[in-house]
């Protein structure tokens, strides 16, 4: 009789930014194609992943730290990821990795789980169809590993950046841009919401510039053709039903204010887009934008975004901003919070400034003292938090669209809470809307209407209609 062979078993341990999360999904993908089981823990891994994070010094550490842990918890390791281009230090911390390979370097990883845990095919354990080129998804959905809920996904459309921002190693981390053929982005977007997707988030690392080094090269989809272009794709993916005949939301991140993003705006006031925008700003002030190595014009943004307000009045603009930046002075940062003032942004993140290793900002003079830095954060964040607090109570009496995300247990009384998002939520970063008395029929993934009874500076209360 034949004996059936025990799956080898992968563990994973995916940190840093979403792109870096599809990163793992798909490298997970291809390992169950080959045979391979998921394990949800460090004990039942013949070996484990560690997808890591090298944007800043402290997401450094947290991946050395993430990678010291599966070593003890394991002892069979393997690292890819951002960090993964400074292997050196990797392995002059933990010289027992079995392997190290950079970011999206999806085969060379696949090759080295091969070599370290030998996977257990045959045609009893293999039966999961091979899905295509590592570089686009699995032509079933439902093939696909996904480490996201079931009714959202991030949509990845390009890898690598062209900028050369004075405080970010992208470029040298994940290379110049390369956009993915539109006809391939697509397809994916239409088997992900076929498959339950009832959110789209669009991820890169500059979602305007999508398209730009294939010369926003246009292919046929669906009888006509569409350009590798922000707008085409976005125009293309307001499309899109489930297969209940909803309208998918579709989440626009990473974007940069290039003039064509004004063609956007109406596709949002039309509904075939989430009225959102998430722009990383970094500043307003010109002198640290130039610093930066930023686009500069901060008086004409804001008459765009009194513009796009007057287009589509529910639009909400998050972004991010860095204080402590070197030569930053006190007029600088004021500049900064009286731009807020006026911009009235919706969700905003602050950082403080952090050297990064290779990048161009650390030659610079005049560092601001750590101390000043936790000043200005401290500072930052009383104006943000304050104008977020009167948009959200502005919204108490409104009906709006909620997402499900979870959905608790009956109380002692009965009653049964959930927790959504608004269309001004992103997942992981934005608020919550928590939710009284739903019914119990509810799941993850449905719309619902809701009227807002309460808020704070963050999330909003409410109740189905």
């Amino acid at each position: 009789m034949a004996t059936i062979p025990d799956q080898k078993k992968v563990g994973m341990v995916s940190l840093g930014c979403p792109k870096a999360l599809v990163d793992s999904e798909r490298i997970l993908t291809k390992l169950r194609a080959d045979g391979y089981a998921m394990s949800p823990d460090y004990a039942g891994a013949d070996v484990v992943l560690v997808n890591t994070c090298g944007f800043l010094d402290s997401a450094k550490e947290e991946s050395l730290a993430a990678i010291g842990e599966a070593i003890a918890e394991n002892g069979r390791v393997i690292v890819t990821g951002c960090m993964g281009e400074e292997a050196d230090v990797i392995r002059a911390r933990f010289p027992q990795v079995l392997a190290v390979t950079g970011a999206h370097q999806y085969e060379q990883v696949v090759e080295a789980v091969h070599e370290a845990a030998p996977p257990s095919q045959g045609p009893f354990v293999d039966l999961v169809p091979q899905p295509g080129a590592l570089k686009q998804r699995s032509d079933s959905a439902d093939d696909y590993v996904k480490l996201t809920p079931r009714h959202y996904s991030y949509l990845k459309i390009s890898e690598g950046c062209n900028h050369s921002c004075a405080f970010c190693i992208i470029p040298d981390l994940r290379g110049k841009l390369v956009s993915r053929r539109i006809d391939a982005v697509l397809r994916e977007a239409e088997k992900l919401v076929a498959a339950g997707t009832r959110e789209l988030l669009v991820i890169s690392q500059d979602t305007s510039a999508y398209g730009v080094d294939i010369r926003h090269e246009p292919r046929l989809w669906h009888g006509h053709e569409v350009r590798a272009h922000m707008t085409d794709l976005a125009r293309e993916l307001g499309q899109l039903k489930t297969p209940a005949g909803e309208q998918p939301w579709v989440r626009l991140h990473y974007v940069y204010p290039y003039p064509h993003v004004d063609a956007v705006i109406p596709l949002m006031a039309e509904g075939l887009l989430t009225p959102y925008l998430d722009i990383p700003f970094q500043h307003a002030s010109p002198k640290v934008l130039k610093a930066m190595k930023r686009p500069a014009n901060e008086a004409r943004v804001l008459e765009r975004i009194r513009a796009w307000r007057a287009i589509a009045p529910d639009l909400t603009i998050r972004s991010s901003f860095v204080v402590g930046f070197p030569g930053e002075t006190e007029e600088d940062f004021q500049y900064l919070l009286d731009w807020l003032e006026e911009a009235q942004l919706d969700r905003v993140g602050a950082f403080r400034f952090e050297p990064v290793a290779g990048a161009q900002a650390n030659a610079l003079p005049d560092p601001v003292p750590e101390a000043v830095k936790e000043e200005r954060y401290a500072r930052i964040m009383e104006v943000t938090e304050r104008i977020s607090a009167a948009k959200l109570a502005a919204k108490v009496g409104r009906t709006i669209p909620v997402i499900i995300d979870e959905v608790g247990e009956p109380d002692e009384d009965g009653d049964i809470g959930a927790t959504g998002r608004s269309q001004a939520d992103a997942p992981e970063i934005d608020g919550a809307v928590y939710l009284r008395n739903v019914p119990g029929t509810l799941e993850p993934g449905d719309f619902v209407d809701v009227e807002v009874e309460d808020a704070d500076a963050h999330d909003l209360f409410g109740v189905i209609v």
